[in-house]
């Protein structure tokens, strides 16, 4: 490889070999491949940025680096960066040394893409150890003075301040080693091997690119120069408003990839662990129950050509939006209060008002009580009987029997209960939504932590 820079026919063909990486993504997982699908491909410069790198709204690559990768090993970059946002990385730090938490960020996510069936590229740095843990939970175990490589450059992060008696002094955002004293020289750390089929080394642009980093003084790398390959600074760090407002932001988008995945089928099983880990406790149960009913309600644009007789040849987007058929199930069995299912009802009327959503409601313990179901349209306010019935036994069963007698199935289905009862053996074919009180799990569907 030469040192010129790349030609505009050589950067295409580099960014599409990301765009493919991303396509085969989401065809094969496309819970990750919604994610990626979030961050906006920029070549960045080499001399900030020698292998990938995200601020949280963007993913930086080096175009040489990404040469040098095979599909599958892209395919794993992009997912690694993805997964940096959607896990809130860059919200995460707090006190902990930048160095040292963007070390456990790396070790939390590579087992997980590795379980899920990624191939990693060289560089990737994993301890068994660490397998299934969180950077929280690895922090603490790592040893001060690791200066192991992470595989990516995190960029929404500030450097400590050494005022602060940090042990990162170095205001470097790729190499915290550049100003490291001479008593905290790296040591030894295990690193799993290539998985490729053979020992490959990053390409030679690459390792220049790291060890011209690592010789300058912090004046001198905050000095690019225009005329280098993408000739633009490193974005500045995010502020703490900005990590808070993109941490929400991320976690909507988190849920809203682990709804279509589950919807096609192609949800893994460390996915589904991972989500459900994340999403229960952080996010209120009020903001997922509206994202995904707002999800189902969406509006989009249809590209069907109209009718000849009109003349004109050309086909231009309508939009169509459609009002959505929900059923709201109610565990009446005695272990929810009347309070509580009086707190569920509130949050559905504030819910179906904004995305146009009629709703049939219905009571249930070991059957659907009488005198439901109960229909109000997306005008009306969906309201309880005085007295609720009902105490027995809980029995999921008589809700889907219902709702097969229909002429058709819902848009959405959501069941508020504590878990405890018996399940339908065969999943619907359309969504449902179990709000649980309690930590009781369900076999099929999405799984919302009230409390």
């Amino acid at each position: 490889m030469t040192d010129t820079s790349l030609t505009a026919p050589n950067i295409k063909a580099i960014e599409d070999k990301l765009v493919a990486a991303r396509t085969r993504l989401i065809l094969d997982k496309p819970f990750l491949g919604a994610l990626v699908l979030r961050l906006p491909l920029q070549a960045a410069n080499p001399a900030w940025c020698p292998t990938t790198g995200t601020d949280a709204r963007k993913f930086y690559y080096n175009p040489e680096y990404i040469q040098e990768l095979r599909t599958e090993e892209a395919q794993f970059v992009l997912a690694h960066e993805a997964l940096h946002c959607a896990l809130s990385h860059f919200a995460r730090r707090q006190h902990r040394v930048k160095h040292r938490w963007d070390l456990a960020c790396d070790y939390a996510i590579n087992p997980i893409l590795l379980e899920d069936g990624l191939k990693p590229p060289p560089g990737m740095i994993m301890m068994k150890e660490y397998v299934g843990m969180s950077a929280e939970e690895i922090y603490p175990l790592l040893d001060d003075n690791d200066m192991t490589e992470t595989m990516d450059q995190h960029l929404y992060d500030k450097e400590d301040n050494p005022s602060e008696g940090s042990g990162d002094k170095s205001e470097n955002p790729l190499d915290n080693r550049a100003s490291t004293p001479l008593s905290d020289q790296p040591q030894d750390s295990e690193q799993e091997p290539d998985n490729s089929g053979g020992s490959r080394s990053l390409s030679a642009c690459t390792e220049r690119s790291r060890s011209g980093v690592e010789g300058n003084n912090t004046e001198q790398q905050q000095e690019f120069d225009e005329q280098e390959a993408g000739g633009e600074p490193p974005p500045p760090p995010l502020s703490q408003q900005e990590a808070d407002d993109l941490s929400v932001q991320w976690q909507q988008r988190l849920a809203g990839a682990a709804q279509q995945a589950q919807q096609v089928g192609k949800l893994s099983g460390v996915m589904r662990r991972l989500v459900e880990e994340l999403l229960q406790p952080r996010l209120p149960w009020r903001t997922l129950l509206a994202h995904y009913m707002t999800a189902v309600a969406r509006d989009d644009y249809s590209y069907t050509r109209p009718s000849s007789r009109r003349g004109d040849p050309a086909i231009f987007p309508t939009l169509k939006s459609h009002q959505i058929n929900a059923v709201v199930a109610l565990d009446v069995s005695g272990s929810v209060t009347d309070k509580e299912l009086q707190d569920c009802l509130s949050e559905i009327n504030a819910i179906k008002g904004q995305v146009r959503a009629t709703v049939t409601l219905l009571a249930c313990d070991s059957a659907v009580i009488e005198g439901f179901p109960l229909r109000f349209e997306p005008w009306e306010e969906a309201t309880l009987p005085q007295q609720m019935p009902g105490g027995g036994s809980t029995d999921f069963r008589p809700v889907f029997e219902w709702t097969q007698q229909q002429d058709q199935p819902p848009d959405i289905l959501v069941y508020f209960t504590d878990a405890q009862g018996y399940f339908p053996k065969v999943q619907p074919n359309f969504p449902v939504i179990w709000l649980v009180k309690g930590r009781s799990q369900v076999p099929w569907g999405t799984r919302i932590q009230l409390n």
